[in-house]
């Protein structure tokens, strides 16, 4: 049997249980290094598949490793399962999950045939904390020849345009007072963070069109008749590339010390992780997969289409380690985009149940492709050293 029929047939013939994979996953909605059941459910339904599993990889407990194939190039298929505070998996990591589950299944009984190996990989924390950072770092991808993921979202995109991006925590210090009998013994640590939250939106005036910077207030006091002697701040910023970044977090703190200085405060500002940086999307693997896409019935939109409208993800410093792709799967949910509540609802509906299906397929026919495709990894490498060059 041709090996894209095979890999159709068994991600068709696992098709129920992926959903209700899916639907698990989405029902337990779990945040950053606490993805304890999410994690638990899709390892055992892979080794249940016949996968050897390692749990807790890289000293991260919710991440793992589940491979199969003894000889060849090694694809790295990873899963995402983290969700986000209140609105749960407003991001379709569900979808990423299951769909990941479903590729491997499909090529673990190809692998030692086609002389790739097959690993899926559990990256946790892809919110907030960059999972797939500590995990490079841990040497999870040490013997990665290519990486793949797909991401669901409104629209149908290739390479999904991405940007570089800082998560900071900002702390200041004050000095507590009685607000109405004593205010002038005090200094007041929400005064200086109002001041950098208003330096910051001037900024925005005066950066480029793409870059962002927005946070939100995690501490702002602890009672309204004490002067705030402590505040605290987390936020974001992004840019298209990591020199570009760099230079922007300059810029933004300054503003956190602007407003310590006129406040008479101190400031600390902290990477709560290691900076993501942007998806370098291999040409090749992208050409091969938005093939399959069309095999599927999809067509993609052109990334310039979006590119106002990106995102961040760890991924990012996967595609810096290895040749790597990011692609959007629609799941039809206009008007409702990622991280609306809205849109949680559809990465359960009929369309995000199609989209794990159809995410694991894409992925394994490129996996195929690039294993049958003669000099298609050669290029592959090429490509990559070409970008980093």
């Amino acid at each position: 049997m041709d090996p894209k029929e095979a890999a159709a047939g068994r991600i068709d013939a696992l098709g129920a249980s992926l959903i209700e994979l899916s639907h698990a996953v989405h029902s337990t909605p779990e945040l950053a290094y606490e993805e304890h059941r999410s994690s638990a459910a899709l390892a055992a339904a892979l080794q249940d598949l016949g996968f050897a599993v390692e749990r807790g990889i890289g000293g991260l407990p919710t991440a793992f490793r589940a491979d199969a194939g003894h000889r060849g190039p090694r694809v790295l298929i990873c899963a995402e399962y983290d969700a986000l505070p209140d609105i749960g998996h407003a991001c379709g990591h569900n979808i990423i999950g299951a769909s990941a589950v479903g590729a491997g299944a499909a090529l673990a009984p190809l692998a030692d045939d086609l002389e790739m190996r097959v690993t899926v990989l559990g990256t946790p924390a892809e919110e907030q904390g960059g999972g797939k950072c500590e995990l490079i770092e841990a040497g999870a991808f040490d013997d990665a020849d290519v990486a793949m993921m797909v991401h669901p979202g409104p629209h149908e995109i290739v390479d999904m345009p991405t940007l570089a991006v800082a998560h900071l925590d900002v702390t200041f210090h004050g000095r507590e007072s009685h607000a109405s009998a004593y205010p002038e013994l005090g200094r007041n640590a929400l005064d200086a963070l109002t001041i950098s939250y208003a330096a910051i939106a001037a900024l925005r005036q005066h950066i480029r069109p793409e870059e962002r910077i927005h946070g939100i207030v995690t501490h702002g006091g602890d009672a309204p008749n004490i002067v705030p002697k402590r505040t605290e701040a987390r936020y974001y910023v992004r840019a298209r590339t990591m020199h570009e970044l760099h230079e922007l977090t300059e810029r933004v703190q300054r503003c956190f010390e602007a407003g310590a200085l006129a406040t008479g405060c101190e400031v600390e500002v902290s990477h709560v992780s290691k900076p993501y940086d942007r998806v370098r999307h291999n040409p090749k693997m992208a050409s091969l997969y938005d093939d399959n896409l069309r095999r599927l019935g999809r067509a993609a939109i052109p990334a310039a289409a979006m590119q106002r409208s990106a995102g961040s993800t760890d991924m990012g410093n996967v595609s810096e380690v290895c040749p790597a792709i990011h692609p959007m799967m629609s799941i039809e949910s206009l008007p409702a985009v990622n991280h609306q509540a809205a849109f949680a609802a559809h990465c359960v509906g009929p369309a995000g149940d199609r989209a794990v299906l159809d995410a694991a397929k894409a992925m394994a026919f490129t996996v195929i492709d690039i294993a049958t495709t003669p000099g298609a990894l050669e290029e592959i490498r090429a490509g990559f050293d070409a970008a980093r060059n």
